[in-house]
């Protein structure tokens, strides 16, 4: 830039913005809609990928993953929308199991038909796997089965080992 000269405006998208280009705090962001498929909403933060992974979401799949959103209800929180798929109760218990705060909303035709919160069961079965090397879960023949203890947070207990695991101990089969 040379002497006396003005200096260049840059757009609001541009990344050499900076801090002049930050949108104000009541400004909105615009997603496309679901045509049909899950909204999973209310994760808790960092979670979404977690949540992707236990679900086992094709790599081709459409997906907005929203992660690290500012939450009235839980300060922070992940979103997912997926297209053109409706989780089935099992996977609905994975997620929750995860994220016992999330909410899902069924969208068909643009609309939701469905949204709700669901509840933990008192007894997970065959969702996730002891972490106790001597438990006799560790044979793949066995079935796992665990008590909800505690929902929040989130604690369970081995049925056949007696082995209490916290959130961030549970490995999903």
């Amino acid at each position: 830039m040379g002497r006396g000269s003005a200096p260049k405006r840059v757009q609001a998208d541009d990344p050499r913005a900076g801090a002049a280009a930050v949108k104000p705090a009541n400004a909105k962001m615009q997603v496309s809609a679901l045509r049909s498929g899950t909204v999973i909403d209310h994760l808790g933060p960092r979670t979404a990928f977690k949540a992707l992974k236990i679900l086992g979401v094709a790599a081709d799949a459409t997906v907005l993953i929203g992660v690290n959103l500012d939450s009235g209800k839980l300060g922070k929180k992940d979103i997912l929308k997926i297209e053109g798929r409706e989780l089935t109760d099992d996977e609905m218990n994975k997620v929750a199991l995860l994220s016992p705060q999330a909410t899902f909303s069924i969208i068909r035709d643009f609309t939701v038909v469905k949204k709700f919160r669901p509840t933990l069961p008192a007894t997970v079965e065959g969702l996730i796997r002891c972490v106790n090397p001597a438990c006799v879960t560790q044979d793949p023949r066995v079935t796992g089965r665990f008590l909800v203890v505690g929902k929040e947070p989130l604690k369970l207990r081995c049925y056949f080992c007696e082995r209490s695991l916290r959130e961030n101990e549970i490995e999903f089969l």
